[in-house]
């Protein structure tokens, strides 16, 4: 199995936590770790894949905590070989489809990377809240909603 730590190494990956906790005043450490663990499997994942990914909710709130980190980001993607760009559009649960977060979760496990199910949560699953309010549909990039919100 991959270690994340070989992409993102113990110093750098506490100052990213730090941002998921400061965004999310009500989590645990322990969880902001495991959600920046899993966007960087998500990010490494999603650089490798022949077909187009999404993440959960909860792993959103850590992919845009890495890219708020700047260069960190853009080492991460240097290390896993493209840019992973991010492309917002406002959340609507009823447009993405349960079978595109199993496929993203397949890949990350194709990858070489342990998953941690229980941050792969549907889209209206409060179980875990977090700011991030976004989700992905761009058609040029590896991110995309299946199926593709109409109008």
């Amino acid at each position: 199995m991959r270690d994340v730590t070989a992409l993102l190494d113990q110093p750098t990956r506490a100052e990213v936590v730090g941002t998921v906790l400061r965004g999310n005043p009500e989590l645990t450490e322990h969880m902001a770790v495991r959600i920046v663990d899993e966007a960087v499997k998500f990010v490494a994942a999603a650089a490798t894949s022949p077909t187009p990914l999404v993440p959960s909710q909860v792993v959103d709130e850590g992919w845009h905590a890495l890219i708020l980190h700047t260069r960190t980001y853009r080492q991460l993607c240097d290390r896993v070989g493209t840019f992973v760009h991010h492309v917002p559009e406002a959340p609507a649960p009823d447009q993405r489809a349960p079978e595109a977060l199993t496929r993203t979760q397949q890949r990350i496990t194709e990858a070489g990377f342990p998953l941690d199910d229980a941050l792969w949560l549907a889209p209206d699953d409060p179980s875990i809240p977090v700011a991030a309010s976004c989700q992905h549909s761009d058609d040029g990039g590896p991110i995309v909603i299946i199926p593709k919100p109409k109008g």
